[in-house]
């Protein structure tokens, strides 16, 4: 069959009469060669496992070397006209038959190359087919360490949530200080007070600490009284007609009445911080509104004035209870008068060691050791001034602490919210205060002067004294 299907290939291969070949009948000469082939190198190797092979083994027009060969040699006649230089081989006896060495060195071969690329694909088959089964369950280290990272991530965006949060409490108190400094030159005020101002008229750096802690301090108290409200509204809706709410709701109140008393502890303490190093600013009340300066008493209200707002809004009282409010009233105003003694008597030390030397007022130079004697008495007994602002923040604490225990959770609750609205309303009072359309007075001269028989009236209207 080898034989009649290389026959047929040399008969079918034929120089046209005008000189050249047909290249159709060639390929079909070459496809049935290549035919045999693969028939014969089948009827050998049955015996070989059959692989996958994706590529072809052989290309459409090119044979490997040993068919070609092969070809050659069959074709002597046709090629060597073609030209002397492409003279093939002379042919041998058995043109068409492959040998069996060129059968191993052809097919074989390829079957063999097969195999050990179908070997090396096989070992690579097995990271293959974990790649299409799925990515391989990390171990328990490399778990641990991702969680790590991730918490370290989430912590630090917060970080920087926080920061960016402060960054904007910042600018704002900042914008806040800087109005309420540039509203105070305007009204011709010296922030700190004359005993606190240096060359330049600032704060000292007690003074300047105590005002941006005081600023934060009312942040958190407005957050706090809030959340009271908050917690009275929905007691109130719960149980309007109620005298005292639920017993969740009144512990709630409690809490949130205590947590307050405690924070105006915090003042307090902040005030006794500054009070050693810097007392007449708290006395003079440079940290508070223009309004709330008008009612101010030893750096900060009269306990008396705080009863007295607070009792207003916890009506209705019962007779027990209005009894405790006025009892703790009139112990406020008695400690209040005994304290306002000693500091009048303190005034009185103060102005007399200031005013003992009179004979320096001709001459203020001429005894500078005797001055400075006076002065140091006078500092002295100004010493006591630092004494006199934690006793009178200790009063307004025990008064705060007191209420609560006469009244109800609801009652406590609605006279610490009184106490913060009134600052709250002080303050805003000062803020309208700066900020009224300011006129011009109109000074009224009268039309004729007043007589010599009459006696002489001041007109308030146009400020004459």
């Amino acid at each position: 069959m080898i034989q009649a299907a290389s026959s047929s290939a040399h008969g079918g291969i034929i120089k046209e009469p005008g000189g050249g070949y047909d290249m159709a009948e060639f390929d079909q000469a070459l496809f049935l060669y290549l035919n045999s082939q693969d028939q014969t190198s089948a009827a050998h190797h049955q015996d070989q496992p059959q692989t996958l092979n994706i590529f072809p083994s052989q290309p459409m027009h090119i044979a490997e070397p040993a068919p070609k060969g092969s070809m050659g040699t069959s074709n002597t006649a046709p090629i060597a006209g073609a030209g002397p230089s492409k003279q093939p081989p002379p042919p041998s006896n058995h043109p068409s038959r492959p040998t069996p060495a060129a059968l191993k060195d052809g097919k074989p071969a390829g079957v063999k190359r097969e195999g050990s690329s179908g070997a090396a694909t096989g070992s690579g088959t097995p990271s293959t087919s974990n790649q299409q089964e799925g990515p391989r369950t990390p171990d328990a280290k490399t778990l641990r360490r991702l969680a790590q990272n991730r918490e370290a991530a989430r912590k630090s965006r917060l970080r920087k949530k926080a920061y960016i949060q402060n960054l904007e409490t910042s600018r704002i108190r900042l914008s806040q200080l800087e109005q309420e400094l540039h509203r105070s030159r305007n009204q011709g005020a010296v922030f700190g007070g004359g005993a606190l101002s240096g060359s330049n008229g600032g704060l000292s750096p007690e003074a300047a600490w105590f005002d941006m802690e005081h600023a934060r301090w009312q942040e958190e108290h407005g957050k706090m009284m809030r959340h009271l409200r908050a917690a009275l509204e929905a007691a109130d809706q719960q149980h309007p007609a109620a005298p005292a709410p639920a017993p969740a709701a009144d512990a709630q109140l409690r809490q949130l009445v205590d947590a307050a008393a405690a924070h105006h502890g915090v003042l307090a303490d902040l005030k006794a911080a500054v009070a050693s190093a810097d007392a007449f600013h708290l006395v003079s009340g440079a940290w508070a509104s223009a309004a709330e300066r008008c009612f101010l008493w030893i750096g900060g209200f009269r306990p008396s004035e705080l009863i007295k707002v607070a009792a207003r809004h916890a009506e209705p009282l019962t007779e027990p209870q209005a009894m405790g409010v006025c009892g703790v009233q009139q112990w406020a105003r008695e400690a209040e008068a005994a304290l306002d003694h000693e500091l009048q008597a303190m005034h009185r030390s103060v102005s007399e060691a200031v005013s003992s030397d009179a004979a320096a007022l001709l001459c203020p130079y001429s005894d500078v050791p005797g001055y400075m004697a006076t002065m140091s008495l006078a500092i002295a007994k100004l010493a006591s001034l630092e004494a006199f602002v934690r006793q009178a923040d200790a009063l307004r604490l025990q008064a705060l602490h007191r209420l609560p225990q006469i009244l109800t959770a609801r009652q406590a609750a609605r006279c610490f919210l009184a106490i913060a609205d009134y600052s709250h309303r002080l303050r805003a009072l000062s803020e309208l205060w700066h900020t009224r359309p300011r006129h011009e007075p109109v000074a009224t001269i009268p039309a004729a002067g007043p007589s010599h028989g009459q006696p002489f009236q001041s007109s308030r209207a146009g400020g004459l004294l």
